[in-house]
């Protein structure tokens, strides 16, 4: 059930009790009421009834939510969430988001905005390059105490689209995808960048073979190798290369 559905569902139930409440006190005050001239007792019938208003879509009351995590690694509830922003832009939206936490005077329900990135190897024009590249580009990963305010406070920051999340409900990561995130930022070896796929033609760039072209006949990417079918005296020779021996011809 999304945020609207629950809702209506506490405001029917609410309408419904006061219903039931209004009813008794018809009863117990009958005898009363019969004493009453008939245009009163029409007027005490039609009398308005208070009907609460409706909060705005963006002044919404967020729900309690489950995290995922145990009370014994986050007490407070706080809990790490995918906000979407602006392709590009993401290291100006945390700029944006932090400044906005600072002057606003929420450290105390915002504690960190990351944007996930992981160091990259490619092979280019036969150089070697590391490069940082960003993990999920288009979003920004806040670790929060979900509430009106907070919720509040990062979707009305500059260049930030939405939470990631049912209906208006924002879901917060499991314990396990944010391991995995943790893991790939601070892996050791970069990750290496293929830019060949099976059946292209790529040049070798390292090794007996410098210089040689060839077409990837397969690719393993738990090995980090690659097959090349190499031309070598007349015969189709399969030729077995790091990633990084090879790049696309």
């Amino acid at each position: 059930m999304d945020l609207l559905d629950q809702e209506s569902q506490w405001k029917e139930d609410s309408d419904s009790s006061s219903a039931d409440q209004e009813n008794q006190a018809d009863q117990e005050d009958q005898a009363d009421q019969a004493d009453q001239p008939e245009n009163e007792l029409e007027e005490t019938s039609e009398s308005p009834e208070l009907v609460e208003e409706e909060p705005a879509a963006e002044d919404f009351e967020l729900p309690t939510l489950d995290t995922g995590l145990s009370e014994t690694e986050h007490e407070d509830g706080r809990a790490w969430y995918v906000v979407h922003c602006y392709s590009g832009y993401e290291n100006k939206v945390r700029h944006n988001l932090e400044q906005r936490i600072e002057s606003m005077g929420m450290k105390d329900k915002i504690f960190d905005v990351v944007v996930p990135t992981e160091e990259e190897i490619e092979v280019k024009e036969g150089k070697r390059r590391t490069v940082e590249r960003r993990v999920f580009p288009g979003y920004i990963l806040v670790n929060l105490l979900l509430s009106e305010e907070s919720w509040y406070v990062v979707r009305n920051t500059p260049g930030v689209t939405g939470f990631v999340g049912m209906g208006n409900t924002p879901t917060p990561l499991r314990p396990e995808e944010v391991a995995q995130i943790i893991k790939r930022m601070e892996a050791e070896a970069p990750r290496i960048k293929v830019t060949f796929k099976s059946g292209e033609r790529v040049r070798i760039v390292d090794g007996p073979f410098n210089d040689f072209r060839g077409t990837v006949s397969e690719i393993d990417m738990e090995r980090a190798k690659v097959r090349v079918m190499v031309n070598f005296f007349g015969r189709e020779t399969p030729v077995e290369l790091d990633f990084l021996q090879v790049e696309k011809a």
